[in-house]
């Protein structure tokens, strides 16, 4: 979604909830740099009125005056802090969800993200990061140097052109420090990503990586990234510690070159004693501003920066509409029409042209040589994936029209690989709802046939699976993916390979849950290439390079698979569709052209 000529972004508009905060904050900042002038007059009074008449009176008077501005001082400080923080932590818990989602949906998308994916959450981190800290204090106080010029101008003009050429050349090493820090803060960030992204893959696959002797290898290649990352580091370290380096000494010299023109101005009788004292403390605190924004620069591109990648992920990816009418579960139908799936980052078409309908206490299974475009199909029957052409609807609805989290809730989906999340086995089953009744997590297991397996585990249903399902074997982790499908009882049941890692107890609990579904009137879909997976199925759909070839009962589509010619060598790739018309995001690992030979007798197409 394209932004409008003068529309805010959606962080802009975050930020534009704590405009009153920002009004607050700049008065709090006037106020303190009012009081900055303390000191100055301070000194001042003290070299041309206490000295010369020795009043102790009015030395102790002064100085009682000078610590309450500074209690004040220090009290305004800590408010605006406080204030900063609060709005750096108010945007975060604004947009922290969103973004998650937007980085979900990127990857559901295959919209490709640098790195380990996680690139726009750590954009996140450095705009808080930056408005809590030091950063935003620092340039709200920037225009607040002409005000301490002005006061040098009016003690005298040669103190402030002095005061304004010096100002005048830090500006210049701000903005040839935020030059020279780009390139390198944009290269750490993408550097970083990438590093971290190995970091977390060797650790994912670190069994297999123990086990084929590749743990060496992987890690070398780490250490290659990790060098990288230390070498962008350390070029913005240099960089910004020259330009800091540089602006330091040059503020340091500006002051005794302020203190050598007040002296001067002293001795030809222009100016008093106190004014030498007063116009190197203004100098002082008209040039910090500036000082420390170069020393903030780091922080300040990196916000930067990660402001800009992040708004141009949250403009790629709006949120999806809310609907003003929230339909009831589905309960009787699902119909395909002439689908086509492309899957995201591609532009070859992994399915075209399947057409069938089902009704409630309907199975299907889904069969055909590997590569065929099963899994692919599958995805796009539950929503995963986006219909390229034609539609899905589920009691005459488009699947599009129900809230995504709405629609989770009437659809059961076992993986062809099991993803169980770190958690325990009930919050897995209960696909981690918040106060999930017990009876529906043990009704779902009972319908998956693991209830006894899961209460002879010595902590039962509060069994830890770890990451992954790690403390798990694949049959039980299969077994509790499939209670996971199963609970509470959903329409659409959608099994991609359920008895892969099942033994012969297993491939029955499996048959009894289908023939569950059935019973309570939902429809189930099977994705298989073994034959007791789809023993009770009604239908039965072949696919082949992508291409529906048959469609019918059962018994009547595995006599005909028997007769198909072999055709995956005559058949062409598949046709391409326009990227811009399928909008889709990353490559499957299903692509539609097989380079397998498909099945050749009812016992191998079963």
């Amino acid at each position: 979604m394209a932004e409008m000529p003068g529309e805010k972004s959606e962080l802009a508009q975050a930020l534009a909830r704590y405009k009153s905060t920002f009004i607050v904050v700049a008065i709090v900042s006037a106020v303190l740099n009012i009081l900055l002038l303390g000191g100055s007059i301070y000194m001042m009074m003290v070299y041309d009125s206490v000295l010369p008449s020795h009043s102790i009176p009015t030395l102790f008077g002064l100085l009682i005056m000078i610590i309450i501005v500074y209690l004040f001082q220090a009290m305004f400080e800590w408010v605006r802090g406080r204030m900063l923080a609060e709005v750096a932590t108010g945007l975060d818990r604004s947009l922290s969800t969103r973004v998650q989602r937007a980085i979900a949906d990127a990857r559901l998308k295959g919209a490709r993200m640098p790195g380990d994916g996680l690139i726009a959450m750590r954009d996140l981190d450095q705009i808080r990061n930056f408005l809590g800290g030091a950063g935003p204090q620092t340039l709200i106080d920037l225009p607040w140097v002409f005000f301490f010029l002005a006061i040098l101008f009016m003690l005298h003009v040669w103190l402030g052109v002095t005061a304004l050429v010096g100002t005048l050349v830090l500006l210049a090493l701000t903005f040839a420090t935020d030059r020279a820090s780009r390139k390198p803060t944009l290269a750490l960030t993408q550097i970083g990503s990438v590093r971290n992204g190995m970091a977390e893959n060797n650790l994912r696959h670190i069994e297999i990586l123990q086990a084929l002797g590749m743990r060496e290898r992987l890690t070398r290649r780490w250490e290659s990234s990790n060098l990288s990352y230390i070498d962008a580091n350390n070029a913005l370290a240099r960089t910004v510690a020259v330009y800091g380096g540089a602006s330091k000494v040059f503020r340091l010299f500006l002051q005794s070159a302020v203190l050598t023109v007040g002296a001067l101005l002293v001795i030809d009788g222009k100016a008093s004693g106190g004014v030498i004292f007063a116009s190197s403390i203004l100098a002082g605190r008209a040039l910090a501003p500036v000082d420390q924004s170069i020393a903030n620069w780091r922080g300040f591109t990196a916000a930067r920066q990660g402001w800009k990648r992040l708004n141009e992920l949250l403009r790629r990816l709006p949120p999806p509409p809310e609907s003003a009418v929230v339909l009831a579960p589905p309960d009787s139908s699902l119909a395909v029409q002439q689908l086509a799936v492309v899957p995201p980052g591609s532009q070859s078409v992994a399915v075209q042209g399947v057409s069938f309908t089902l009704n409630a206490g309907d199975a299907l299974g889904i069969i055909g040589p590997s590569a065929a475009g099963k899994t692919s199909l599958g995805r796009a029957l539950i929503g995963v994936w986006p219909a390229a052409r034609g539609t899905v609807r589920l009691d005459g609805a488009t699947i599009d029209q129900w809230d995504s989290t709405q629609f989770g809730q009437f659809i059961g989906y076992l993986p062809q690989t099991v993803e169980l999340l770190d958690g325990t086995i009930a919050e897995n089953i209960a696909r981690f709802e918040e106060n999930a009744p017990s009876q529906a997590i043990i009704d779902a297991a009972k319908a998956a046939d693991v209830h006894d397996m899961i209460v002879r585990l010595p902590r039962g249903y509060d069994t830890p699976v770890g990451a992954d399902g790690a403390e798990l074997s694949a049959g039980q982790r299969q077994r509790i993916g499939l209670a996971r499908a199963l609970y509470r009882d959903p329409f659409l049941v959608m099994l991609d390979e359920p008895n892969s890692n099942l033994d012969s107890e297993g491939e029955a609990a499996l048959q009894s849950a289908v023939a569950a579904v059935k019973a309570r009137k939902g429809i189930v879909i099977v994705i298989a290439h073994r034959p007791a997976a789809i023993a009770l199925v009604d239908y039965i759909l072949f696919l082949r390079n992508g291409v529906m070839e048959v469609f019918g009962p059962r018994d009547e589509v595995l006599n005909k698979t028997v007769s198909l010619p072999n055709k995956a060598t005559k058949t062409k790739a598949p046709p391409k569709i326009d990227k811009a018309a399928t909008d889709k995001g990353a490559a499957t690992d299903e692509p539609a052209a097989a380079s397998e030979q498909p099945a050749t007798s009812e016992q191998e197409t079963q």
